[in-house]
């Protein structure tokens, strides 16, 4: 399969757990998580406090317990993803290195043809000015 950039190539070279923790790195990153949460953990102390429910009274541990399940998985998650991106900033560092480098030899060679040319012009016209 014929890639357009590296970029596509990367990303169509991933596996199921990168795409994984790359959309919960980005769920978890976004205003939509934080306000779901908030919504949850005013529902959750709310209906505890006035007892709609009372499973898990102050100072409620359940919730710390669900906290702390969710930061000890959210963190390596968000980090393999980071780890991932630093990756990729990686290849694109190195791959426009190696184009600014065919860039800089083109130029350079291109500098030395026009040199090149101006020089026998600059021999063409003394001849055709003494002859």
């Amino acid at each position: 399969m014929a890639y357009k950039n590296w970029h596509q190539k990367a990303q169509v070279n991933m596996k199921l757990g990168d795409r994984v923790a790359d959309s919960v790195s980005t769920g978890m990153g976004s205003w939509r998580f934080i306000i779901i949460q908030t919504i949850i953990i005013i529902c959750w102390i709310g209906g505890n406090v006035w007892l709609v429910f009372h499973f898990d009274p102050f100072p409620f541990i359940f919730l710390n317990l669900a906290f702390s399940a969710q930061a000890a998985y959210s963190t390596p998650i968000i980090m393999m993803s980071q780890n991932r991106a630093a990756a990729r900033d990686k290849t694109q560092a190195e791959h426009q290195y190696e184009h600014q480098e065919k860039e800089l030899a083109l130029n350079t060679q291109l500098t030395k043809d026009i040199h090149k040319l101006a020089e026998e012009i600059h021999t063409l016209v003394s001849k055709s000015k003494k002859g």
